[in-house]
């Protein structure tokens, strides 16, 4: 997919590329009046227009040269690249682009940038938590802000209606934003702006967006356009399953599982560690059992979680058991990461599903996947956060298959979900 980006100044325009470089794109910033690029790797070009303070005329003289020269480049998802302090001549440069794109493209207009202190709440711009018109902006000598709500001061400059969604509904869960930005173009509002201030709220908002069938033209200072593009590629290559293997029992991984279940949506398989502390047949009957509720759920979950942790669930008496067996505690629990291991090898080596990579949580999890892989290691490439790693599985069953592994008290409620984000990441740069 070739993401085409106009903005109106080359220090945005490289913001937006850098952006999307950090989400897998090969992007490169083309200078006013420079050609496209020979090299055909490109695959974000971002045109600046250097626009921001020009004549409106002239503005959208620019904006269409560079749209056509997108077009010809063989861009197919266009974004507007804005000022996060509102600058420039916005709603003429959404206007000239919605022109050429069809008939029933709408703009979604997100301002904020929360990384850099830009947030929108209630429609009005904030600078470190000051509306827009009492900052540095509302004394630019060459286009004073004295505007902080951004419907208001987008109507004056765009001849499309202007719709609103606001933070009440941002802060709910995806389809509750999908329908409220599906409510504002029902109304005929071309020009939809979109509140934010969590990167994670900008993030849910790209995702809504991608379910809509309307053309989206995002213009943002940089995440949303990052975000959608990314959401956008995954939807368009469908990668494959990752599977996530976790046998961790401490309540943060529980906070992290729960995260993860709400942001993808995902059914998790829980396994019985229980039946797993053991070396009769209810090992092996579990394992099966939770091999094949896997391979079901499989087939609706693109994100495959396998875990021994529910919440709420006992802690498995592991020396009651040890004395009913004739075996250590240490050796039932083994059995039971074991166990966790065989399913995940199971899966992984199935030959009707397409495994894009798996997470694994726990070092007793992790050692034991990669012994019943017959791996002779992971090869690792990259840090995801501290003491999360990932890599690649050297030899064996999954040779070459990403792999991110972290500690069960590692990370905020997020982790885990960041930790798949990073997989879904690195196979769009490695093309699958």
């Amino acid at each position: 997919m070739k993401v085409g980006v106009i903005a109106d100044d080359l220090t945005g325009a490289n913001a937006s590329g850098v952006k999307l470089v950090k989400q897998g794109f090969q992007a490169t910033t083309i200078v006013h009046s420079a050609n496209l690029p020979a090299n055909s790797y490109f695959d974000a070009v971002i045109m600046d227009t250097d626009s921001r303070y020009i004549d409106q005329t002239i503005a959208k003289q620019r904006v269409r040269r560079a749209m056509n020269e997108l077009v010809a480049w063989g861009a197919e998802l266009f974004t507007k690249r804005i000022d996060s302090t509102f600058r420039g001549n916005i709603g003429a440069e959404i206007d000239e682009m919605l022109a050429l794109l069809p008939t029933d493209a709408i703009s979604v207009v997100m301002p904020s940038f929360p990384d850099s202190g830009r947030t929108m709440a209630g429609g009005y711009l904030l600078l470190d938590g000051v509306p827009l018109q009492e900052t540095y902006v509302s004394k630019d000598p060459i286009a004073p802000i004295t505007e902080s709500f951004i419907p208001d001061l987008l109507t004056e400059q765009t001849t499309h209606k202007v719709g609103f969604v606001q933070l009440s509904t941002v802060m709910k869960a995806e389809p509750d934003i999908l329908e409220a930005i599906q409510s504002e173009i029902n109304k005929g509002h071309r020009v939809v702006v979109i509140d934010a201030v969590t990167t994670e709220q900008v993030e849910n908002v790209a995702t809504a967006l991608t379910l809509l069938k309307q053309t989206v033209l995002c213009a943002d200072p940089g995440p949303l356009t990052a975000s959608y593009a990314r959401a956008m590629l995954q939807k368009e290559q469908q990668n494959g399953t990752i599977l996530v293997s976790v046998g961790s029992a401490t309540s943060l991984t529980g906070e992290q599982l729960s995260y993860l279940i709400d942001k993808t949506g995902s059914t998790p398989v829980y396994v019985d560690p229980e039946q797993l502390a053991s070396y009769t047949e209810t090992w092996d009957e579990e394992v099966e059992r939770a091999t094949q509720a896997a391979l079901d759920q499989a087939k609706s979950d693109r994100i495959l979680i396998v875990t021994t942790h529910k919440n709420g669930q006992k802690l498995v008496p592991l020396k009651e058991k040890a004395v009913v067996e004739g075996k250590s505690a240490d050796a039932l629990a083994k059995r039971i990461t074991d166990g966790l291991a065989t399913i995940s090898r199971k899966l992984l080596t199935q030959e009707q599903m397409t495994f894009a990579g798996c997470f694994t949580s726990g070092g007793d999890v992790t050692a034991s996947v990669c012994a019943l892989g017959r791996a002779n290691g992971i090869a690792l490439k990259d840090e995801v956060m501290p003491l999360a790693a990932y890599g690649t599985f050297d030899g064996g069953y999954f040779d070459g298959l990403p792999i991110v592994t972290k500690g069960g008290l590692i990370g905020d409620k997020k982790a885990i979900y960041e930790c798949v984000k990073f997989i879904d990441q690195v196979t769009i740069k490695t093309g699958g």
